[in-house]
């Protein structure tokens, strides 16, 4: 019967990822995505770095972080914005944003609706 599924032995066989390639199993890519990754954390202060960590690499909720931090409730909704606010300065998205407040109000009120055959 041929696969329908993919096949990882090949992969493992060739020695890359294996267990035990430590440093010297890191690929450029991996060594240049975790200093990316480093300078950004840098560029938006250790003040913001914990919460963007926790919350958009562990994935962990904003009220797991309030908990874990002893913070007040919806704080850390604060300070999660802040950081990213931060983050798209850094990354030069910062004059590019687009919120709500910039956008046209629409309505799906049937009477803002056109009526069929206009």
């Amino acid at each position: 019967m041929p696969r329908t599924t993919s096949d990882w032995n090949a992969a493992a066989a060739s020695g890359r990822g294996g267990p035990g390639g430590g440093a010297a199993g890191m690929t450029d890519a991996v060594v240049a995505a975790r200093q990316r990754v480093r300078h950004a954390l840098e560029a938006v202060g250790p003040e913001f770095a914990g919460v963007l960590v926790d919350v958009c690499c562990f994935l962990k909720g904003l009220e797991q972080v309030e908990r874990e931090r002893r913070w007040p409730s919806r704080s850390a909704k604060v300070v999660l914005q802040l950081g990213l606010d931060s983050l798209a300065r850094h990354y030069g998205y910062r004059r590019e944003i687009r919120g709500a407040a910039q956008q046209p109000v629409r309505g799906w009120r049937a009477e803002e609706l056109p009526e069929i055959g206009e």
